[in-house]
């Protein structure tokens, strides 16, 4: 399986800009789909992560109340400078029950090419 994000691109701060993720290769889903973002000469950081059955949202602090997820959308709101980076969805096999998502990229199986989003002030 692969997972493409894509709707990158430039909007200024205070903007909005929504993301898709797409899965390619499987038909299988079952697996908990992860947002990350990583900005130049930073590691991947973890941004969302959407439940198998998408009825279980977690995120970044950095993103609350900004940001909105689900398996296949990432609506960003307010955007701010430090948005800036490129964006992954990634999926997760191996979580279940009560650690049912992970925050570390290497806990992810799955993923795709990024899609870049500037926000530019």
């Amino acid at each position: 399986v692969q997972l493409q994000a894509s709707g990158g691109g430039v909007v200024q701060v205070g903007g909005s800009l929504t993301l898709s993720c797409a899965p390619s290769g499987s038909t299988d889903s079952s697996y908990v789909v992860g947002w990350f973002r990583q900005a130049p000469g930073t590691e991947r950081q973890f941004v969302a992560a959407i439940s198998r059955s998408g009825d279980r949202t977690v995120l970044a602090d950095s993103v609350k109340g900004r940001f909105t997820a689900s398996r296949s959308y990432l609506h960003m709101n307010d955007l701010k400078p430090e948005d800036t980076a490129v964006y992954y969805c990634a999926g997760d096999r191996s979580k279940y029950g009560n650690t049912w998502y992970a925050t570390h990229p290497s806990e992810y199986d799955y993923w795709g090419q990024g899609t870049q989003v500037t926000v530019s002030s």
